[in-house]
């Protein structure tokens, strides 16, 4: 059965698992090699069921650990082409693991087919996946992106599960002590997704079908996980949580627990 395993999903690093103990995927490897084997022990998850990284982008809280994690596996690194080649520029990656360009390719790997789709971030190449798992269920990763492009609704419709970007907060991001440059850039059309802009997307996905939607890559300083429920649940209204559709927040490190869909 298809399971959802949020590891981390913040500011401070990003990983998700999709699969089961037996095989699957990690998209983006955010944190360090321990925190990372550790969260994945946590869930009963062996470091030889993740088959392959798949990288959104090259910003930090989604890579940091992802020299070392294939330095200690050699899996293969899936992604868009500009992306692994400014990570293995980088060094980021160790020559013992395959690098494999995603783009315009359906590719399988630990039981799942995945395809990427771009999204428009502040890097130098952006993407979120969308995943056929092994028992046909249609799941999508979406974070880091500064609206929503007609790509990226075409690539989340249609989807059961979406893990869906809702960063931050308008009027807690506007009062913050960010400085102004970084205000603008996560405001900007190739920043982050607000609470309010994920909200409008997922009525969209609900009326399509979509049964369950986790709330990802929420900022520690200008949001909480209680605003960025009630706020994407406000445009919900027409629909009843727990009966149309299931919603949570994944957490900025897992306790344990992945979402059956």
């Amino acid at each position: 059965m298809a399971r959802v395993y949020p590891l981390f999903s913040s500011s401070n690093g990003n990983s998700t698992f999709i699969g089961t103990e037996k095989g699957g995927i990690l998209i983006d490897c955010g944190v360090s090699f321990k925190r990372l084997s550790s969260a994945l022990s946590l869930n009963n998850i062996p470091l030889k069921a993740v088959q392959g990284i798949f990288i959104t982008h090259e910003h930090n809280d989604h890579i940091s650990g992802l020299k070392m994690f294939t330095k200690n596996t050699g899996i293969p690194v899936y992604g868009q082409k500009r992306t692994l080649q400014r990570l293995y520029d980088k060094n980021k990656i160790t020559c013992n693991s395959p690098v494999i360009d995603i783009n315009g390719k359906t590719v399988e790997c630990g039981g799942n087919e995945v395809i990427c789709f771009d999204t428009p971030h502040d890097t130098v190449q952006s993407c979120g996946y969308r995943i056929r798992t092994a028992d046909d269920r249609l799941c999508a990763v979406c974070t880091d992106l500064g609206h929503i492009t007609e790509t990226v609704k075409n690539a989340l419709m249609g989807c059961r599960f979406v893990l869906l970007e809702s960063n931050y907060d308008e009027q807690m991001l506007r009062c913050s002590s960010y400085p102004l440059y970084l205000k603008e850039r996560i405001l900007s059309d190739n920043g982050h997704l607000s609470n309010d802009l994920c909200g409008k997307q997922a009525e969209k996905l609900v009326q399509n079908g979509t049964t369950h939607i986790v709330l990802g890559h929420l900022s520690l300083e200008n949001n909480t996980p209680k605003k960025a429920v009630s706020t994407v649940q406000s445009y919900l209204s027409e629909f009843k949580r727990g009966r149309d559709y299931l919603m949570g927040v994944a957490p900025a490190e897992t306790m344990g627990g992945a979402v059956v869909f």
